[in-house]
């Protein structure tokens, strides 16, 4: 079928309004009618990095219909409305079986080669290929994608609003509700206040943290953080943290810190504000270029748990609709994310905004397609 898609044409150049080609699903894979798809931080990181293959059409937080399936599909049928996972996982490796099916590495080699999970793609224009961005490319009219990507939603769920689940949503959510295990009555930093943070910061208050501290540099960002749940901010331009979060907290540190920055300095001083027997969970990723310093002395005696945490260690099929019916109880706040509602003609505009140090980044750009709901 022919399909509208923006497409990648080169690193760094604005993406491409083109009418490209789309096959049909194969065995365990689902077709998608797109009906919004949020613009993401990493969406520009593909843009921007010479090892993207290309052309491909990009985007990986995505919602919409499904059109049709494949053969061997059983999760989902014709007229469901989904939420796309972009690390969909295989279900039978010793890390899906014990249940940490976002260590699952069955999706990693496709996803660098810029394939669905057989090595091939759907998508081409005039006999060409085109590659596929995360198992899913959503900044296009319908997406092929893999059926352990695709999680059913209630059809009350509006698509905008559920495009953003599928990554910053489930990660921030994930990161304080799973890797942390955030307890009721405790004490929680959150570090970086963007599209992951303010979920960490919802996702800590689900779970019945006392105090929410938001950790962040911009006065702006801090004041959205109080909308999402923090009761408590710290500029940590203009102070230590570590102190600051000692002095909340009778001079114990929080229970629980989560790094979203992908800063090792930000890292340090969680850790440092963190009490004995505390939590960090690091859902940021760091420049491999950089250290990560933390005090040697008297380490085996605090009792403390540094975590790093890939996607917040997400259960897509349990995560997704626990965080929808939240959303449609009034007790998750989507509709703040979505920031702008642009088409697909406008795209460009939300890659410019990134560079825009002014611009809030507390949520997203939502793409939607004509008849989304």
């Amino acid at each position: 079928m022919k399909i509208k898609a923006a497409v990648m044409t080169g690193v760094g150049q604005p993406l491409a309004i083109q009418e490209i080609t789309l096959d049909e699903p194969k065995a365990n894979e689902v077709l998608v009618k797109i009906a919004a798809t949020g613009v993401c931080h990493s969406d520009l990181n593909a843009l921007d990095d010479a090892t993207t293959p290309f052309p491909t059409v990009l985007g990986h937080e995505g919602a919409g219909i499904v059109e049709s399936v494949g053969p061997n599909v059983t999760k989902v049928k014709p007229g469901d409305k989904v939420a796309l996972s972009w690390v969909p996982y295989c279900g039978t490796c010793e890390f899906c079986v014990t249940g940490a099916v976002h260590l699952c590495e069955s999706a990693f080699g496709p996803m660098f080669d810029g394939t669905l999970l057989d090595g091939t793609t759907r998508l081409s224009k005039d006999g060409e290929k085109i590659y596929h961005n995360s198992l899913l490319s959503t900044f296009a009219e319908y997406a092929v994608v893999p059926e352990m990507s695709c999680v059913k939603l209630p059809d009350e769920m509006p698509l905008a609003q559920a495009s953003l689940i599928g990554c910053g949503v489930a990660t921030g959510y994930g990161a304080a509700v799973n890797a942390a295990g955030v307890t009721p009555g405790s004490t929680v930093a959150i570090f970086g206040i963007g599209g992951v943070g303010v979920n960490a910061i919802q996702g800590a208050r689900i779970a019945g943290a006392s105090k929410i501290i938001a950790c962040d540099m911009k006065p702006a960002n801090l004041e959205i953080a109080k909308k999402f749940g923090a009761t408590h901010t710290i500029n940590v331009g203009e102070e230590n943290a570590e102190e600051t979060l000692k002095a909340m907290t009778g001079g114990l540190g929080v229970h629980f810190a989560i790094d979203c920055t992908g800063n090792t300095k930000a890292t340090e001083s969680a850790w440092k504000g963190t009490r004995k027997g505390g939590t960090v969970v690091v859902i940021g990723a760091f420049n491999p270029s950089k250290e990560l310093n933390l005090p040697a002395g008297g380490f085996h005696r605090v009792g403390k748990v540094l975590k790093g945490s890939f996607y917040g260690d997400t259960q897509p099929f349990r995560d997704f609709p626990i965080i929808a019916k939240l959303y449609l109880d009034g007790k998750f706040n989507l509709d703040d994310l979505v920031l702008e509602r642009i088409q697909l003609e406008d795209i460009n505009k939300a890659f410019d905004a990134f560079h825009d140090s002014c611009c809030i980044n507390v949520g997203r750009t939502v793409v939607e397609f004509p008849s989304g709901k």
